[in-house]
């Protein structure tokens, strides 16, 4: 208000010459202002998502993929990509069981013994490449260091298309014999299966491509060598594939405890894909309701369930044995 001597805009100041008044210099008023539209989170310099973009674009530069957060993956796997197997026990059995390796890598000053004696040998003999490299090289690739001062290098595996293994059972002269996995996420029981399959005359395994185990250096190990015989197919929808192969002739049998078939009323003689659900969940629903026939494997004592790699193994064996006959 005017004459107000309280306002301190209104006081003057006596010392100066001019006389100027105190005020905001217009600050308030450019103050509420509006600043225009927020630019992007990736133009912030210091947001998170410009960090990642940054990360992303450097790594692009050199030809290497990102991982999650930004980081690059270099020497890491990805989903299709090269898998570090770390620890003398897990590299000397994956050798003895002849995975495809690529590379093995052996630390700087690595104590001996008879594992890393053989995995070496092994290596030379089959023509991998042996590397020694830093062990800090090793310790990055492993989250808490235990690789032991080696590693084996497996390179991704090549999955075939479900309609090759139809095509590989109709050459083998036989009735078709294809497993499917439904829900089976241990690499595991996958490598097992693979092994009971080349073992009962089987022509390939077929597993979804989401919600599955892949044929990792685990499964390979636990195949003994099998996978490198037997083709593995992924589907990008299980139950659209076996509704396929149904039309075209072959038989859907589910594997479930609950089945209302049992094994030693089980004809497999005719050409069968032999369903295996997870030891938990089963299968699921969608897979049991297009299936012709659920089987059940007759059990004495208590034990409600096999494991599901055992579960297959004792299907293929009767079916293997039926058709001897």
């Amino acid at each position: 208000m005017a004459g107000n001597s309280q306002r301190r805009g209104a006081i003057r100041k006596g010392t100066t010459k001019k006389g100027a008044t105190v005020g905001s210099g217009g600050q308030r008023r450019r103050g509420l202002e509006g600043r225009g539209a927020t630019p992007p989170a990736e133009a912030r310099t210091k947001h998170p998502a410009a960090k990642r973009a940054a990360l992303k674009a450097k790594a692009d530069a050199k030809g290497r993929p990102a991982g999650k957060g930004g980081r690059t993956t270099a020497g890491r796997r990805g989903d299709d990509g090269p898998e570090m197997v770390l620890g003398r026990n897990p590299v000397v059995e994956c050798l003895r069981a002849g995975v495809p390796a690529s590379a093995l890598y052996v630390a700087v000053g690595t104590e001996n013994d008879e594992r890393l004696t053989e995995s070496v040998k092994i290596a030379a003999d089959t023509g991998i490449s042996i590397l020694e490299v830093p062990r800090t090289d090793l310790d990055r690739l492993s989250a808490n260091g235990l690789h032991q001062g080696v590693a084996l290098q497996v390179p991704a595996y090549r999955y075939a298309h479900p309609d090759d293994l139809l095509q590989r059972a109709r050459e083998s002269g036989g009735p078709a014999l294809l497993v499917a996995l439904d829900n089976i996420t241990d690499p595991r029981n996958l490598g097992a299966v693979v092994r009971s399959v080349a073992a009962f005359g089987g022509q390939g395994v077929l597993i979804p491509q989401r919600r599955s185990a892949g044929v990792t250096a685990v499964a390979w190990r636990t195949s003994a060598g099998a996978a490198a015989r037997l083709p593995v197919a992924r589907a990008t929808n299980l139950t659209r594939t076996l509704k396929d192969w149904a039309g075209r002739g072959i038989r859907v049998v589910g594997l479930d405890a609950g089945g209302t078939t049992t094994l030693d009323d089980f004809d497999g003689s005719d050409p069968t894909v032999v369903v295996v659900g997870s030891e938990g969940k089963g299968l699921s629903r969608l897979v049991r309701e297009n299936c012709d026939e659920i089987l059940s494997i007759p059990m004495a004592g208590d034990v409600e369930s096999l494991n599901a790699s055992v579960a297959a193994g004792v299907v293929l064996s009767e079916i293997a044995r039926q058709r001897r006959r």
